[in-house]
């Protein structure tokens, strides 16, 4: 199983940055997919959720009303795309996949993770 994110960069504060994730050797429709992030010296963060068919999604609160996860199954993508940047969303960004049907705010339940991205905003 291979999942491969890229779309990071630096970008300033107030502006946007999409991330895609596309997964491989991996039978896509039935995980759920979500992203993590983690920022130097702090523990790995929930950021979003979409379930296996892509009607329920879920987000951290720290990142609700400017993130918003979405995906294709036809084409085994996972995305989030990123509006009003702040500095505090600084990190690297996991692409993850859960054998569950709405997805999990947990680490400890994801079965496969990406290699990161790093996103960087500045002030």
């Amino acid at each position: 199983v291979q999942l491969q994110a890229f779309g990071g960069g630096l970008v300033q504060a107030g502006g946007s940055l999409r991330l895609s994730c596309a997964a491989s050797r991996l039978t896509f429709s039935t995980y759920a997919m979500g992203w993590f992030r983690q920022a130097p010296g702090k523990e790995r963060e929930f950021v979003a959720t979409i379930s296996r068919s892509g009607d329920t999604t879920y987000y951290g609160d720290s990142v609700n009303g400017r993130f918003t996860i979405s995906r294709d199954n036809a084409k085994n993508t996972v995305s989030l795309q990123m509006n009003s940047l702040r500095p505090e969303d600084t990190a690297v960004y996991y692409c993850a996949a859960s054998n569950t049907a709405l997805g999990t705010t947990s680490p400890s339940r994801i079965n496969y993770w990406g290699q990161g991205t790093l996103v960087t905003v500045s002030s």
